[in-house]
């Protein structure tokens, strides 16, 4: 019988998540800004969100969710030696908020940065994680997406403030020597893409470098709309295409939550059957980078993805930057 070739692969060996303590619903948005709970339930899909208070920051949000995932995984500090975390909220300009979650769980060893590609970071950051577990340089990277967006939001729009939540998800992926077939656990495919001549149709109107302020986020809902539903299908089509998978063999598609009526509409763009679409944009809001894992985190926990299932992740931000991957769980 002819040995099948083995290669490594970056499995998910464990997932976690954390939220901050403050739930905001609908209802208590229309206290503060002339919104309704009709009106965003019809737009967006959301009915409630987490809001960061004090004492939360993208980074001690990002250390609990490590180390829950950390924690599933049976892993202790030392055996890290790769943190990536994705974010646009740092708490800081600079250090980076991966070597901060670094110092806060004792992991003194490898390396730690993190990674800015808005709402598609955590995607971004899989992909980026893999190329250094594959190529055999590391052997377990905890891959963090969070976010604290209510401290960007300008609190006066309506049209954006409703939509953002604050939150931190993350992974451990291993480095595991697998067969070269489509049924070993593992990332099996990534795509990226990103095109900066759409900045205005989604950014933050400061920086160091222009305003010296944080800044508040902007968008142009519509154009957002209508790029992400019309474009961010050709990564997933690309994914298909280069693991020679289908749409039918997916156990679950886990996009990122922005708005109900995109992912809808993507799923239905790529023949993705409803029931396996996992959406939880209605208890988080858009939490950027954090949204897929925490998604994943509560879909792993309520028992839908399990181990063996193929399970694509995707998502679009700022830039505009986007892209998608295949796990076999």
């Amino acid at each position: 019988m002819k040995l099948e070739n083995k290669r490594l692969r970056s499995v998910v060996i464990g997932v976690g998540s954390a939220l901050p303590k403050l739930c905001v619903s609908n209802g208590d948005l229309e206290k503060q800004v002339d919104t309704s709970d009709e009106w965003i339930v019809q737009r967006t899909g959301i009915t409630q969100r987490y809001i960061a208070g004090e004492g939360e920051t993208t980074s001690t949000l990002g250390a609990a969710a490590a180390r829950a995932a950390l924690a599933k995984a049976n892993c202790a500090p030392e055996d890290i030696d790769l943190v990536i975390c994705a974010t646009s909220t740092p708490d800081y300009t600079f250090p980076s908020v991966a070597t901060m979650i670094q110092a806060e769980l004792g992991i003194f060893g490898g390396v730690a940065f993190d990674l800015q590609a808005v709402c598609a970071g955590f995607v971004f950051a899989v992909a980026t994680a893999d190329k250094f577990l594959t190529s055999g340089s590391h052997k377990r990277a905890l891959v963090i997406g969070a976010e604290t967006f209510s401290r960007i939001l300008d609190w006066k729009d309506r049209t954006t403030c409703v939509l953002f939540g604050d939150g931190a998800g993350a992974i451990v992926l291993e480095a595991q020597e697998a067969a070269e077939n489509l049924e070993d656990r593992g990332v099996l495919t990534s795509q990226l893409r990103s095109d900066g001549r759409h900045r205005a149709k989604l950014y933050v109107d400061g920086g160091p470098s222009t305003s010296q302020t944080s800044g508040f986020l902007r968008m142009e809902g519509k154009e957002v709309f209508r790029f992400a539903v019309g474009h961010v299908t050709d990564v997933m089509r690309d994914a298909f295409t280069d693991s020679g998978l289908s749409a039918e063999e997916l156990d679950w598609f886990v996009p990122h939550q922005a708005n109900r009526r995109i992912i809808d509409a993507s799923a239905q763009k790529l023949g993705i059957a409803k029931e396996k679409v996992v959406t939880t944009v209605q208890w988080h809001g858009n939490t950027s980078a954090a949204s897929i894992p925490l998604a994943l985190a509560v879909a792993v926990e309520d028992g839908r993805i399990k181990r063996g299932d193929l399970v694509m992740i995707e998502a679009i931000g700022g830039g505009f930057t986007w892209g998608a991957a295949i796990i076999r769980w």
